[in-house]
């Protein structure tokens, strides 16, 4: 009997010894992953604020070369509006569906608001309905009498 207690108290120390290799393996690893992934993340920091910079700079040289010609404030509202189209285009190459207006934006008074879509993907919060229910008929058969949609006229309808 001591000879199995001796043999289980190994068996433990053996488990306890692999968990302890396998949560410093697994430790190891998530650092040495977040760290390239902190590398990389700072270095399209850095390459999104120099953009930032290169835009600023070309947006004051458009500037500037209109003033050339017209005066510092005209020059001044066309450059904004040129940087406000590009960023609006942007912003709508960035969306999953196109540049579409949302309800309530860019429609005038009279305008009617068209109806979206569900939305569908890997982010969908439920499944899209389908266009008719399960089992019904878009349109009845000559002489059939009218039944619920999803019913089945053959089944007995018992209620418990």
């Amino acid at each position: 009997m001591d000879r199995l207690d001796h043999l289980e108290h190994l068996d433990k120390h053996l488990v306890d010894e692999l968990a302890q290799v396998a949560r410093e393996t697994v430790r190891d690893e998530l650092r040495e992953q977040t760290r390239k992934q902190r590398r990389t993340a700072m270095l399209y920091a850095a390459s999104g604020a120099a953009a930032l910079y290169a835009g600023a700079a070309l947006a004051l040289a458009v500037g500037l070369a209109l003033a050339l010609g017209l005066p510092d404030w005209a020059a001044a509202l066309i450059t904004a509006v040129v940087l406000g189209a590009v960023a609006y285009v942007l912003r709508g190459a960035a969306r999953p569906g196109g540049s579409r207006p949302e309800a309530g934006q860019g429609a005038g008074a009279g305008a009617t608001a068209p109806v979206a879509a569900p939305p569908t993907g890997p982010g969908t919060p439920y499944p899209p309905m389908p266009p008719v229910a399960p089992g019904a008929t878009s349109t009845p058969e000559p002489g059939a009498a009218p039944t619920r949609a999803g019913t089945d006229p053959e089944q007995p309808h018992h209620r418990a």
